[in-house]
Formats: C-alpha cells, sequence, structure tokens
C-alpha cells in the first residue's frame, strides 16, 4: 500500500479543528506510517482597502481538507471518525474507500501554496529510486542525482538503450 493525497469534507469552519484532532490523534496514537501530513489549502491575497493593501490568507476550498494517508483500514477509520468530518470525497458511502486524487489535482493545489506533493527533505535523497511520470520519459525508473529545489527539476539516471543516461524532470513528474 502507498500513500496517497483524499480530500476530506468537514464542517465548515472546523479545518483548522479537525487538522488540528487528526495530528493530536496521529502523535497520541503513533500513526505516523499511516497519516503523514494534512492540509488547509489556502493561498494569500493582496486587497487594498482605501488606498492601503493588505495581505489575507483565503481558504481555497472551505469546508474540505487534503490528507496525505496510506489508506489502511485504521487510518480510514480515524479520519472518518474524527469529530468535524462528515466524509472522504470520492466515496460512495456504504463503507466503500474513497478515489485518492492524481498527483497531477494533487500538484495543481500545493504548487498553489507554495508546497510539493514530494516532501523534498525525506523523500529526495540522491541515489534514491524514482519513477517518471510524465513526459518523454513516462514509466521510466531511475536513480536521484541531484536535485534543485529553486528550479523544482530533479536530475535522475535512466537506463536508455543500456546505457545510464542522466534526464532533467520536474519535481511534479516524479513518484518517489
Amino acid at each position: 500500500m502507498k500513500k496517497e493525497w483524499y480530500v476530506v469534507n468537514t464542517v465548515s469552519g472546523y479545518e483548522y479543528k479537525v487538522k488540528e484532532k487528526l495530528e493530536m490523534m496521529i502523535d497520541s496514537m503513533e500513526l505516523h506510517d499511516n497519516i503523514f501530513r494534512v492540509i488547509v489549502p489556502e493561498q494569500k491575497i493582496v486587497e487594498v482597502k482605501n488606498g492601503v493593501k493588505k495581505e489575507k490568507v483565503k481558504k481555497m476550498f472551505p469546508g474540505y481538507v487534503l490528507i496525505e494517508m496510506v489508506m489502511s483500514d485504521e487510518a480510514w477509520y480515524i479520519v472518518r471518525n474524527t469529530q468535524g468530518v462528515t466524509g472522504f470525497i470520492g466515496s460512495s458511502g456504504k463503507g466503500a474507500k474513497p478515489i485518492p486524487l492524481s498527483p497531477a489535482e494533487v500538484d495543481k493545489v500545493l504548487n498553489t501554496m507554495g508546497l510539493s506533493r514530494i516532501d523534498a527533505s525525506k523523500e529526495l535523497e540522491t541515489g534514491k529510486k524514482v519513477k517518471i511520470l510524465s513526459g518523454p520519459f513516462k514509466d521510466m525508473s531511475g536513480k536521484i542525482i541531484s536535485v534543485d529545489m529553486k528550479t523544482q527539476k530533479v536530475n535522475v539516471s535512466v537506463d536508455l538503450f543500456g546505457q545510464e543516461t542522466n534526464v532533467e524532470v520536474d519535481l511534479s513528474d516524479i513518484e518517489a
């Protein structure tokens, strides 16, 4: 089972409380191997009022929280039964587990927030094997040679016609 991103519906206005409760449960129940990140999607907006610029943080999707998790029975039960959670998006109900977001959907939301789907400090180490998700090298695997967080690019060594070849790939186009 691999970690993927899911959308959880919350009672409106309880997004941060749900995030806080989930993070407390992750710590107290030691679920760090099942639930990794809980994010309330938000963005900074500059408003001009009476000639004065003010920067505000606004929720991108009020009533929703993103969760990066392994969809185990235990993690699914914990999230569903957290106070303020009304359910998962992409579940037909009746005990059916939800469908995860695609990497492209996750990247779109997280990039707006200045975040990345891949936690570079933990997942992108030199020599680690990754899979390329799109572009001319789609579905090829290779080892990381270097990571440039400023340009959001990763140099990966892939086997091309029996020879190791270095290719530059966008961070959003790989899966660790």
